[in-house]
C-alpha cells in the first residue's frame, strides 16, 4: 500500500491486542499544539489513513468511518506517531474547519488561544488581503518592501540589546516582542510558515537533554 504525503507508521509494531483490535488515538493540530479530540482505530482505519492521508477511525456505532466525510471538516494527517507502550496513536493534523460536531474548534472546547499563531495568521491575512485604502497597513508596508524588513529587524534588534543592557524588564519584553513581530513579517514574506521554526526548536530541545 502507498502511504499520502508520505506518511509512515509500522503497523506491525502496534499492540492492538490490549485494545481487543483497537488503539486510542489523539488527534493533535499540528500548527497550535492543542488537542482536537480523542476516538479509535484498528489496522483498516490506520491502513486507510496511510492511504488517503486523512484521519479514519474506527467505533462500535459507526464502524469505519472518516472524520469530515459528512461535515466537510477533514482532518489531513502530516504525521503519524507511536507511543512508548505501543497501544496509542498520535494523530498530528491540519484541521479543515472546527473538529467538534457541536462547532467547537475541539472536543474539549475553545482552546487557549496561540498567540504566536494568532499573530501568523493576522500577518497571513494582511499579505493576501488588499488594502482596505489607498494607504497600506504598516504590514502591508513591510511585505511589500524588503530593504524596509530588513532594516527594522535590525533596529529592532538594537533596541533589544540596548533594553537588555539596562536591566529594562517592561522595555525588554516590548522590544522583544517588536523583534519577534518583525521576525514573523519577514518569514511570512519569504514563505516560511511558524511551524517550520517550532519544528527546527523542537529537534533543539530534544538534542539538549
Amino acid at each position: 500500500m502507498t502511504s499520502a504525503l508520505s506518511l509512515t507508521l509500522d503497523l506491525e509494531s502496534v499492540d492492538f491486542a490490549k485494545g481487543g483490535g483497537t488503539v486510542p488515538v489523539v488527534v493533535q493540530d499540528c500548527e497550535t499544539h492543542a488537542v482536537l479530540m480523542v476516538a479509535y482505530a484498528d489496522r483498516e482505519a490506520l491502513e486507510k489513513t496511510l492511504f488517503t492521508g486523512r484521519a479514519h477511525f474506527r467505533s462500535r456505532t459507526r464502524g469505519l468511518w472518516e472524520k469530515g466525510a459528512t461535515s466537510g471538516h477533514y482532518l489531513d494527517v502530516v504525521e503519524l506517531a507511536l507511543d512508548c507502550d505501543r497501544d496509542t496513536i498520535l494523530y498530528r493534523v491540519k484541521p479543515h474547519g472546527p473538529t467538534c460536531h457541536t462547532g467547537a474548534t475541539t472536543c474539549f472546547g475553545e482552546p487557549t488561544t496561540d498567540v504566536l499563531h494568532a499573530l501568523e495568521q493576522t500577518i497571513h491575512a494582511r499579505k493576501v488581503a488588499a488594502p482596505s485604502s489607498e494607504t497600506p497597513s504598516y504590514t502591508q508596508r513591510l511585505l511589500a518592501d524588503r530593504n524596509l524588513r530588513m532594516k527594522k529587524i535590525g533596529e529592532e534588534a538594537a533596541e533589544l540589546i540596548l533594553a537588555l543592557a539596562d536591566e529594562d524588564r517592561e522595555r525588554t519584553a516590548e522590544e522583544a516582542a517588536d523583534v519577534l513581530y518583525h521576525v514573523m513579517v519577514a518569514l511570512e514574506a519569504n514563505g516560511v510558515p511558524m511551524s517550520e521554526v517550532r519544528a527546527v526548536l523542537a529537534k533543539r530541545a530534544v538534542g539538549n537533554k
